[in-house]
């Protein structure tokens, strides 16, 4: 008997595939596992620009998780860029996800601060061709416990088949060409980062600047890139000095202005 709302939802998730009533059931549907505060579903394909496929946000934070998210700053999510490695299917919290010092670096600080959130988790579901679908749930005012992440991973196996079959022909959507409606090339939306300082930074100034925009110390990019994390903090004083700029809060500001102009 008291697992009669549990099985109703799954009940009605299942006879909403296919319509857009699909996103409010799966969200009604994780809620009765464990409540928490907003939903958002993005669809992922490399760097190019992803999808809002569904979100639940009130209008006046729909402009910060979802707009201004688009405009750039995914670039930076460790959802974002686990998706584009990818990670496998499973549901993940992001502090499990990001880089060592992320919550110190300025995409934390600059943007994703503005969100409130106390934490966010967010189911991978691979939907063929290159394409991920994350199911984000957020949580405002305290972290999920560790009972409750236990009780959603295990709805793992019904959120990744539903999403599946939902969202099959994502990929369809990523190939339309921008003149048409569709979201950017992967390989255009990439050079984001290699335009970056183009005709100022060498090669390795530039890939030091990504790794520092995206949340790495200076002991964990030289580990990606092989190099010292003495050399590393030569490289940023050497970016620092070329840009004219004198802290990472101008760096983030200076990549998204960049990726304003493209």
């Amino acid at each position: 008997m008291t697992d009669a709302p549990l099985f109703s939802a799954i009940g009605a998730l299942i006879a909403a595939e296919g319509t857009d009533e699909f996103p409010i059931r799966l969200a009604a549907f994780l809620r009765t596992i464990t409540p928490y505060d907003f939903t958002v579903i993005f669809g992922y394909r490399g760097t190019a620009q992803p999808i809002d496929l569904f979100d639940d946000f009130p209008a006046r934070k729909r402009a910060v998780f979802v707009t201004d998210y688009q405009a750039g700053p995914y670039l930076l999510d460790p959802f974002c860029l686990a998706a584009t490695k990818p990670v496998a299917p499973a549901l993940y919290r992001m502090r499990d996800l990001a880089p060592d010092r992320f919550y110190q670096g300025e995409y934390f600080r600059s943007y994703y601060i503005q969100t409130g959130l106390a934490e966010e988790i967010g189911f991978f579901v691979d939907t063929g061709r290159g394409t991920m679908v994350i199911v984000s749930l957020m949580r405002a005012k305290k972290p999920f416990s560790s009972r409750e992440f236990a009780a959603l991973a295990q709805a793992a196996p019904v959120v990744d088949a539903a999403v599946a079959r939902q969202w099959r022909t994502l990929a369809e959507t990523f190939d339309r060409p921008v003149e048409a409606g569709g979201h950017g090339s992967r390989d255009e939306i990439e050079l984001s980062f290699q335009r970056f300082g183009a005709g100022q930074l060498t090669e390795r100034e530039r890939e030091v600047a990504e790794y520092t925009l995206k949340g790495h110390s200076a002991e964990a990019l030289g580990r990606v890139l092989g190099i010292s994390p003495g050399t590393v903090r030569i490289h940023r004083r050497n970016i620092y000095a070329k840009l004219g700029i004198s802290s990472q809060g101008e760096l983030f500001a200076r990549f998204i202005a960049t990726l304003a102009r493209t």
